[in-house]
């Protein structure tokens, strides 16, 4: 361990992968360099001056051409000299809480060789209001060993994934906080809308496995989205809402709260199904067809 301007550094690569992210890549090396060892960022040649701000902080900026996250993480992964024991996997829209950098000054020095991988509980922000209602946060695999671990390849909810060891639980939270605005957030939920149709389909049709070596939460979540694929086309997306939103107390965070639920837990799942649907009508229904298509769509 290294102590530097009372924080303790530890033996962490965090790798972020970039596209135009001008408006967080400050906050977001800021933060990682609170308990990072090294710092890569890996763009996808960004037009905006994400590089440029990254190279003024001292940050090793490569880059690569893009193709989807998992194969651009395990690029990354593959490529990077990266010489620390652990690596982070971070988003340039995210930011890990005061109390979880403690955390690991804690914890990581002294975990168990048998351990490769921690999860960590990620908490959502929207329009500058916490989400603290209707769900419950992401707990998702972070930081893992060096050499034990890649990014499954998936159109659409790719995770880490560690290929022997256990995975550990780390308690406090990091912070899923982006700053763009509406327009901004309608067009890229968009864009995954086309993808989370396609991984809706190769879920239905059992195209993929779900059970991945990625902490429990994350196979409860698979487990969930097999018995979503078996409810009715639109009325999934309207009764995913009215759970979160009135069973779940979502309404308690006010008009952040009824925007957040709304746009991302009904207009979004219903455009995933609109283009599902879509998908199918174009092949009068036939489940054969549609499997060929996604095959040749996605060169599986």
């Amino acid at each position: 361990m290294i102590k530097s301007c009372n924080k303790t550094i530890q033996d962490i690569s965090v790798i972020i992968l970039t596209f135009n992210e001008e408006i967080h890549i400050r906050r977001c090396i800021g933060n990682a360099r609170k308990f990072a060892k090294e710092i890569f960022v890996v763009d996808s040649y960004s037009t905006d001056r994400t590089v440029e701000i990254a190279t003024a902080m001292g940050v090793k900026v490569y880059r690569n051409e893009w193709v989807n996250y998992s194969r651009q993480f395990n690029w990354a992964l593959e490529n990077l000299p990266i010489t620390t024991e652990w690596i982070w996997r971070m988003d340039a829209d995210e930011y890990l809480s005061e109390s979880l950098i403690n955390e690991l000054s804690k914890r990581l020095p002294y975990v168990d060789g048998g351990v490769n991988g921690f999860t960590a509980p990620c908490l959502r922000i929207f329009m500058g209001r916490y989400i603290k209602h209707g769900i419950v946060p992401l707990i998702l695999l972070r930081l893992f060993r060096k050499g034990f671990a890649n990014c499954e390849n998936r159109l659409m909810d790719e995770h880490i994934q560690v290929s022997e060891g256990i995975v550990e639980n780390l308690n406090e939270p990091f912070y899923d906080d982006n700053l763009n605005g509406l327009t901004w957030w309608t067009t890229k939920h968009n864009n995954y809308a086309t993808r989370e149709a396609t991984d809706l389909l190769m879920t239905e049709f059992g195209m993929i496995d779900n059970k991945i070596n990625s902490g429990a939460h994350t196979n409860r979540v698979r487990k969930g989205k097999l018995l979503y694929v078996k409810m009715p086309l639109f009325l999934r997306a309207f009764v995913f809402f009215i759970y979160r939103y009135v069973f779940r107390l979502g309404f308690l965070d006010g008009k952040e709260g009824f925007l957040w639920h709304f746009l991302q837990g009904w207009w979004y799942r219903t455009l995933a199904d609109a283009k599902v649907y879509e998908i199918k009508k174009r092949f009068n229904f036939d489940d054969e067809k549609i499997k060929s298509y996604i095959r040749h769509e996605y060169g599986l």
